[in-house]
């Protein structure tokens, strides 16, 4: 009987990690179909960059306004408000009879999105028994993880075999059924009072911190600059088959894996050198990118290098993020650095949209080269000195 209630205790929280992986999914899966659905909707492959563009920047725009307005909403009834707009915003991108009424299906997913990741975390916090507060995080950041790792593969699997629209209309599918899940088995929470704007001028004046939020958008711009249009690159540079390009895709995706492993053993031990290695290394993978395509070999090591060494970045500053935030600001701190990491998104986006249109579509890895090395620099010529002076005043407090 205990054994039960204890399962009991926790399926909210894995309910609440279903829902994590599938709204990570969502965004990143239109990557892996931008060729099927600019095929599809007669338009070119720029022009349908602009979905994972404007996404991105919705939910950089509009996180802390909409959750603002929900604020002193009862959590469960919030939370099953916003799947059943992602559910509802999937089913018209899944029927979308044009590039417009495709891109107004997507910010209704972002408007859902840009929510769910203000609340996802507290909720995991406050669902999961005394003392398990880390665990709860944990759980939050693998679901996370784990939709960086198969999303983008995923999508590209579902849509090559049924097409772009059924992968829209499956995630729709499996959202309902969180959706009934979380109405059966999550507790009522209510709402603790609205975020604190007077809040925001701390933390902004923090330095360390301001230098994380620099850093994250550095960083996604750089890599989303390359990584929005690596379907379509392997296939018209590196020439590839449909097949082998989901192949290598998997294999990109999947290589996320060993930059867990490496910031589980190594980050800790020295965190400014792995932070480092972490920032300049997908900025070296981008500028080897044209050179890679030459040879199979080539493009899967770089895809591999570039994968682990951008989830490990994003693990070590979400672990900055907190350590530099006062304790009582942390979710606020995360909000504001998931909105700037999608803000990023939808600059490098639109950035690789513009090298692909005007230039052309082999240049990508440059372009995204150029803006990781500007983050390098600012990593070691601004970011490591406050950090150092953080943590000395830190230690003379102690």
């Amino acid at each position: 009987m205990q054994n039960k209630e204890s399962f009991t205790r926790w399926l909210p929280l894995v309910e609440l990690t279903f829902a994590v992986f599938v709204f990570n999914t969502s965004e990143f899966m239109p990557i892996g179909l931008l060729t099927d659905i600019a095929t599809d909707l007669n338009i070119s492959e720029a022009r349908a960059g602009l979905l994972i563009s404007v996404y991105a920047w919705v939910v950089a725009i509009m996180s802390l306004p909409l959750m603002i307005m929900v604020s002193k909403m009862e959590l469960k009834r919030l939370l099953l408000s916003i799947i059943a707009l992602f559910v509802v915003s999937h089913v018209a991108s899944a029927f979308a009879e044009g590039y417009y009424t495709l891109m107004l299906s997507r910010i209704g997913v972002a408007c859902a999105h840009s929510i769910f990741w203000s609340i996802a975390p507290p909720l995991a916090v406050r669902t999961v028994p005394d003392g398990k507060r880390a665990l709860g995080l944990s759980a939050i950041a693998t679901g996370s993880s784990v939709a960086m790792v198969v999303g983008l593969p995923l999508g590209r699997v579902v849509g090559l075999y049924v097409g772009w629209r059924m992968t829209f209309l499956s995630i729709a599918i499996i959202s309902a059924l969180i959706f009934v899940f979380i109405l059966m088995v999550f507790p009522k929470l209510q709402s603790r009072g609205k975020f604190a704007f007077k809040e925001l001028p701390t933390l902004l004046h923090n330095r360390v911190l301001l230098g994380v939020f620099i850093m994250s958008v550095l960083f996604a711009t750089a890599h989303y600059t390359g990584y929005s249009y690596i379907e379509p690159f392997l296939g018209k540079v590196a020439a590839m088959a449909p097949d082998t390009v989901t192949l290598v895709l998997i294999v990109f995706g999947g290589s996320g894996m060993f930059g867990s492993i490496a910031f589980s053993k190594y980050y800790m031990s020295n965190r400014r050198r792995f932070m480092l290695a972490v920032t300049l290394g997908p900025a070296l993978c981008m500028l080897l990118l044209q050179a890679a395509a030459t040879g199979m070999a080539y493009i899967l090591a770089v895809c591999i290098l570039w994968g682990a060494m951008a989830t490990a970045f994003n693990i070590a500053f979400q672990d900055n993020t907190i350590r530099f935030a006062p304790e009582h600001a942390t979710s606020i701190a995360m909000s504001i650095f998931s909105g700037i990491f999608n803000l990023g998104i939808g600059s490098g986006a639109y950035i690789g949209g513009l090298v692909v249109s005007r230039l052309s579509i082999e240049y990508i890895g440059y372009a995204g080269g150029a803006i990781g090395m500007i983050a390098t620099l600012y990593l070691t010529l601004r970011y490591f000195p406050n950090m150092r002076r953080r943590e000395a005043a830190d230690i003379k407090q102690k």
